[in-house]
């Protein structure tokens, strides 16, 4: 593809290649030769696409007798994303898209094809209409329906195909006026729309941190009380580091991507909170001494977060999800080791398949004698969250009237 002259359309097209095309995720990192502004809105442009993607397919099909090459399909599905949020620009729309396609390598040529598509979808007006949410893909919409039912899983769906709310971790004590947010019921703030994380009030002051609700409740449900030695596992990027340090814990986070870690010092550091960084592969590290409280966010496959991530099921299958169960259950064992006499550990995934959740709680108890589940106590937590086993069961559904949340399993061991 053609990355010169990117602007943020342009940087869109060129993460939807690396997505649609090359099969990788969109990158963590930043996108060079863009302000932070363009840089945010060509990712906001690039993940609407992809959680509509099948829905700009189905609008440009009746206009297109064969598939153009992979970089003008992604101009018209870019273009057709954009005119569905707002078909009131459409002539920008349609100008900026011949624009980018003169620009395409070999693109030229189907600039006309461009302009003519895209006249007679925004001539729709209501570019999406009654056309339904996009499904899950096959592998996993499989397995959901296995596990729940099929309105279950169009009710998840239903969510995913939104943009996701941006929700706000609070320092414990910390009032902010942010006019336009929502106290949710665990006490995380939520706001919709498209907003500027830094020009929020109280960023600078390090009152908050951006974190879903649904992954701000692993905390609460570990309630580390102060003074306490815990350990963090899989801590970066540190939303729930920085919920362990503010209770006055003394915390042990430790992580083995460089990168991310260094995030979690940032955060640490424009929050005034503190913990002990630990940069390490925690199937080889051990720690010196045992701890009151673990928190053990496992690597998994984050099929909970695909409204935040609609890029995972392009450069993520089923054969991935194997690896990651044997993982978890490795990294589990592990860390009770580590856990002292009465101590508890507290098991995340944001993952919906119950191979990495339900089961796992499951297998600990066969392989661990002695060691107990602990339902879920707080006041917020609605019944039906609750599996028979004791595990906290999230979905994007959940609290859907309100913007739903992030999909997670927890579970609250003790060791007796």
């Amino acid at each position: 593809m053609d990355k010169a002259g990117l602007g943020a359309r342009g940087a869109a097209l060129h993460l939807l290649w690396g997505v649609l095309v090359e099969g990788r995720p969109m990158p963590e990192g930043g996108l060079p030769g863009l302000s932070p502004s363009d840089q945010a809105r060509a990712r906001r442009l690039a993940l609407h696409v992809l959680r509509n993607l099948a829905r700009c397919d189905a609008v440009l099909e009746p206009f297109l007798q064969k598939a153009p090459p992979p970089g003008v399909l992604n101009i018209l599905r870019l273009a057709v994303a954009e005119l569905a949020l707002d078909a009131g620009q459409a002539h920008g729309v349609v100008s900026a898209a011949v624009d980018l396609a003169r620009g395409e390598k070999g693109g030229a040529a189907f600039s006309g094809l461009v302009n003519a598509v895209l006249r007679k979808v925004a001539a729709k007006g209501d570019v999406f209409g009654d056309l339904a949410a996009p499904v899950m893909a096959p592998w996993l919409r499989g397995a959901m329906i296995k596990t729940w039912d099929k309105k279950v899983v169009q009710a998840i769906e239903a969510v995913q195909a939104l943009a996701p709310p941006l929700d706000l971790t609070l320092k414990p004590g910390v009032g902010v006026d942010i006019p336009e947010a929502v106290a949710l019921p665990n006490g995380s703030l939520r706001l919709a729309g498209s907003v500027q994380v830094s020009a929020l009030p109280g960023y600078a002051t390090g009152d908050w941190w951006v974190q879903d609700a649904a992954a701000a409740m692993a905390v609460p449900l570990l309630d580390p009380k102060p003074g306490e030695k815990v350990l963090d596992l899989c801590a970066a990027p540190g939303g729930k580091t920085m919920q362990l340090a503010a209770t006055g814990a003394d915390v042990m986070a430790v992580d083995m991507s460089p990168a991310r870690m260094a995030v979690l010092a940032e955060n640490l550091k424009r929050t005034g909170l503190t913990a002990t960084l630990v940069e390490a592969d925690l199937r080889k590290w051990q720690p010196d001494g045992l701890f009151d409280a673990i928190l053990l966010d496992a690597p998994c496959s984050a099929t909970g977060t695909l409204r935040r991530h609609p890029d995972l099921p392009f450069a993520k299958g089923a054969d991935q999800v194997k690896p990651l169960v044997a993982l978890q259950a490795d990294l589990l064992d592990r860390a009770l080791a580590w856990l002292a006499p009465g101590g508890r550990l507290v098991f995340v995934t944001c993952s919906l398949l119950p191979e990495e959740g339900e089961k796992q709680l499951a297998g600990a108890l066969r392989r661990h004698p002695g060691l107990t589940v602990e339902r879920p106590a707080m006041d917020w937590v609605e019944a039906s969250w609750i599996t028979p086993e004791g595990g906290l069961r999230l979905r994007p559904d959940h609290w859907a009237d309100k913007g739903g949340m992030d999909g997670f399993f927890m579970a609250r061991f003790r060791r007796v």
